[in-house]
């Protein structure tokens, strides 16, 4: 998705996503992340009111907004989309936070208590690259709190079915674990999320379909039916094991 089109559709597709998550759940994330997970991830990481935290592709920034609004944390938000963190920066209020444009790696210059990737792991065909730079961002005792879409790469066929293949690189757990070490860091906390992510797949992709005609006078046929397609994908390959979804917390060994 190109930059200048994050704007057009995070507001176009708010109904839809907030029909799709139980009520209190829906906090303005573009993921398949409830609140409840959002919470229980800073819980672990241990992010607080003194607590300094660095969210890496973090889009329109839902659940930074939650996590800074509910814990007072020293907040920045870094994305490569302008019109994205203009949402971020329109939506945050008065909530405390930065945000800052840029491409990662590498990540922004300082020392962060915790570094945040949720849901664009991902996107990063080269996640050695990347830990190594979120081991060189944290600070000494610091936290690496993630998501992670776990399974074997793509097969050609796969790829030819995902819209935006270009950025959907799957890990295996051993060989991300192996990546962490690499970089200094060690799992202390780990949760299976993938039945829950499957369910809220579902539900996206329903309230997609219900709502297909209306988003197409918004963004177009063809990208209604890339949306569709992905969401398709994502809750069958959640669904049979393709694809398992993590959420984890990594330290410095």
């Amino acid at each position: 998705m190109r930059q200048d089109e994050r704007r057009r559709f995070a507001t176009a597709l708010e109904d839809a996503r907030r029909a799709a998550y139980p009520p209190g759940e829906y906090v303005g994330q573009e993921s398949f992340m409830s609140a409840g997970e959002i919470r229980e991830l800073a819980r672990r990481a241990r992010i607080g009111a003194d607590t300094s935290v660095l969210d890496v592709c973090c889009g329109v920034a839902g659940p930074g907004r939650l996590i800074t609004a509910e814990t007072g944390c020293r907040y920045l938000g870094v994305d490569y989309s302008a019109s994205a963190l203009q949402v971020a920066r329109a939506l945050g209020g008065d909530v405390a936070g930065r945000f800052e444009q840029a491409r990662v790696p590498p990540l922004p210059d300082g020392r962060f208590d915790v570094v945040l990737l949720l849901e664009t792991m991902l996107a990063f065909a080269d996640k050695a690259v990347l830990l190594a730079a979120v081991a060189r961002a944290l600070r000494p005792g610091g936290r690496f709190a993630c998501t992670v879409e776990e399974g074997r790469p793509l097969t050609g066929s796969e790829r030819a079915a995902m819209p935006d293949a270009d950025t959907v690189w799957l890990i295996e757990l051993a060989e991300l674990e192996a990546l962490l070490a690499g970089a200094g860091l060690r799992v202390t906390w780990q949760q299976d999320c993938t039945a829950a992510h499957h369910a809220t797949a579902s539900a996206l992709l329903r309230s997609l379909m219900a709502r297909s005609d209306h988003l197409a006078g918004h963004l177009g046929r063809q990208a209604v039916v890339e949306l569709i397609t992905s969401h398709q994908l994502w809750s069958d390959w959640l669904g049979r094991g393709r694809v398992r979804k993590f959420a984890l917390v990594a330290e410095p060994r």
